[in-house]
């Protein structure tokens, strides 16, 4: 005659559970490599934009050292590029530096770097958490100045 099992024996067998040990543990591992997979291209992609933003304001600033004032197109540049990529041009900073004296002296060099802060994804803005959740990035380009500038 059959007689069903105690409760005691059916709790000690483990007929089901390597389904659910591994969804637990798959979930506890997926979800943090998800975020650490998004927090990397967020970075990434922070630093391509930060990147192309000094090179192309070192292009800009070579080119309109001639006019005398490339500050405003180098600014407008750096927003651009910005806005291209989604970082926040308002909280970057941008300085132009030359070599020599007169940088609008063909064969001057012209050197632009920018730094900004790249916020992690997910983080909410709330308590200031996003000064605390963000990395901070530099880049700088160096360009030359014509040595046929000036002269048309």
């Amino acid at each position: 005659m059959l007689r069903p099992r105690p409760w005691s024996d059916r709790l000690r067998r483990d007929d089901g559970t390597a389904s659910l040990e591994f969804l637990t543990v798959g979930v506890l591992l997926l979800v943090p490599l998800v975020y650490l997979v998004l927090a990397v291209a967020a970075i990434q992609a922070g630093a391509l934009g930060i990147e192309g933003a000094a090179r192309q304001a070192a292009r800009v600033a070579v080119l309109s050292a001639e006019t005398g004032g490339p500050d405003a197109a180098v600014e407008r540049a750096v927003r651009v590029t910005f806005d291209d990529y989604g970082i926040d041009a308002e909280a970057a900073s941008v300085s132009v530096t030359c070599d020599r004296a007169d940088c609008t002296e063909a064969g001057a060099h012209v050197t632009v770097a920018v730094r900004a802060r790249v916020e992690l994804p997910l983080v909410p803005h709330v308590l200031a958490l996003s000064a605390v959740a963000s990395v901070p990035i530099e880049a700088s380009a160096t360009q030359t100045v014509s040595r046929f500038a000036g002269r048309r």
